[in-house]
């Protein structure tokens, strides 16, 4: 049996850059789309309505700043896939991009077929960026505590590599939605894996789920975003 079509919305300032995309897509068999707009103050709620499976951002000041789109996009239990298309060449922003949760990344000199199997495979569970920055993102996962993993404490509480994950954002004082938005997950499943955190370890909240866990997850500088 064929797959379901790829649903798709885009949120592009760029006039001319949005009417492509949808004319392409549009021509393909496996796409939908669900919306194209310039951002507003109803976009998100067009996006609540569409559920697509992935949403498209041309602007950082959309997406990152100003509006903060991706990050109200969750706050408001949207776990759509976030590509951001059409950028320019900048570190700083891709790495903005990946700490709010974008998983996709095009710049503007793309040639439709890469912007088209960019969509593709973030629709099925990859994470696409330009090549050039894959060095440097993995050299920021390997300073991040967030991505850290430590057997000695899996033998000793049974966490799994999520819940070890989550301690140490807890350690960084990050609330439930902020754990969330970084790691794309709803506020309801952070707080469910918390609980079995609290269970495993025998803490009775969460700085006690710190202390216990205090030599079992060395603490690192992380680097928020932005």
């Amino acid at each position: 049996m064929p797959l379901p079509p790829i649903v798709v919305f885009l949120v592009a300032e760029n006039c001319l850059l949005r009417e492509i995309l949808v004319r392409i897509l549009r021509k393909k068999e496996d796409f939908v789309v669900a919306g194209a707009v310039p951002f507003s103050a109803s976009a998100l709620q067009e996006i609540s309505a569409a559920r697509p499976d992935v949403v498209l951002f041309d602007s950082p000041r959309i997406a990152l700043s100003g509006p903060r789109a991706i990050a109200r996009m969750r706050e408001a239990g949207q776990h759509a896939k976030v590509i951001m298309i059409g950028m320019e060449a900048d570190e700083a922003t891709f790495l903005q991009a990946v700490g709010e949760g974008v998983v996709g990344y095009v710049l503007q000199d793309a040639p439709a077929a890469e912007n088209l199997r960019v969509i593709r495979a973030v629709a099925a569970g990859e994470a696409v960026c330009p090549p050039q920055y894959s060095t440097r993102l993995f050299e920021c996962a390997a300073r991040d505590i967030s991505f850290s993993y430590n057997p000695s404490h899996e033998i000793r509480f049974g966490l799994s590599r999520r819940e070890q994950q989550l301690v140490g954002l807890i350690r960084l004082g990050l609330s439930n939605k902020e754990i969330g938005n970084r790691l794309n997950l709803s506020e309801k499943t952070i707080k469910n894996h918390i609980h079995r955190i609290l269970r495993k370890v025998g803490a009775s909240d969460r700085l006690d789920i710190v202390a216990r866990c205090q030599s079992e997850v060395p603490i690192s500088p992380s680097r928020e975003p932005g």
